[in-house]
């Protein structure tokens, strides 16, 4: 097997599994480009336009099922947008950006062990203030991490009570597919032309999130692959931290 089908089939993988929970997926597209020792600042727009497709699929499911509160969601877009814009324009040294990704893929790992925040039983009306301030550091490291940021969103939401599971998955998947837009805008200097791999990679990740994105949306349970992502993560992680 070629070493681009095998990647084809871990970005199919990974964009069922962030898909599900309401993500786009691009912290794990950057940890198998990782693995497979590609230089990932060269693929940040490839990236972002892989985040819009997968995260907007998802969205539109958790939409129809009724999950998605736009009170929930306005405040954090009104500020991550513009700062995702300005983020996504610096360029900071390799080593830099491998520490910060490397750091920012335990928050997936984190999330699909299981160990995420528990969602009250008792929700508490959204901060305005609390929630433009959250939407400004989140949209400014998705812009610069070259992420769509629901990562960091989604456990916000429920840890400060303000959603459930569902409804913040939703809110998290409308927030990547504007936030990557926006990081996508501040680098149009850097758009190039897709050759035929990046199209079979392209056509993988979607379709894995379309999938991810129906049953998702539709409660099920796959512990086993989840489990097998955390090591593609895992591994990831300590490659762009320690080398």
């Amino acid at each position: 097997m070629s070493t681009d089908l095998i990647i084809a089939l871990c970005l199919l993988l990974v964009g069922f599994l962030y898909a599900a929970v309401g993500h786009g997926g691009a912290s794990g597209y950057l940890a198998v480009l990782s693995i497979f020792g590609i230089p990932v600042t060269a693929y940040r727009p490839f990236i972002l336009i892989l985040n819009v497709v997968v995260a907007g699929l998802s969205f539109s499911q958790y939409y129809k099922t009724g999950f998605f509160k736009w009170n929930l969601t306005w405040p954090f877009l009104l500020t991550s947008i513009p700062f995702a814009f300005f983020g996504a324009q610096i360029h900071l040294q390799k080593e830099h950006y491998n520490l910060l990704l490397g750091l920012a893929l335990l928050f997936p790992i984190i999330k699909l062990l299981g160990f995420t925040p528990m969602v009250k039983q008792d929700f508490k009306p959204l901060n305005l203030i609390y929630a433009l301030i959250f939407g400004a550091i989140i949209g400014f490291l998705s812009g610069l991490l070259n992420i769509g940021g629901g990562i960091f969103l989604s456990p916000v939401i429920i840890l400060m009570a303000w959603a459930n599971t569902k409804q913040a998955a939703a809110s998290a998947a409308l927030f990547i597919v504007l936030n990557s837009l926006a990081g996508l805008a501040g680098n149009i200097p850097n758009l190039n032309h897709l050759s035929q791999t990046h199209y079979i990679w392209f056509f993988a990740a979607v379709v894995g999130g379309s999938a991810g994105a129906f049953l998702g949306s539709r409660k099920f349970a796959i512990a086993t692959v989840r489990y097998l992502l955390v090591v593609v993560l895992s591994i990831a992680s300590f490659k762009l931290v320690f080398f």
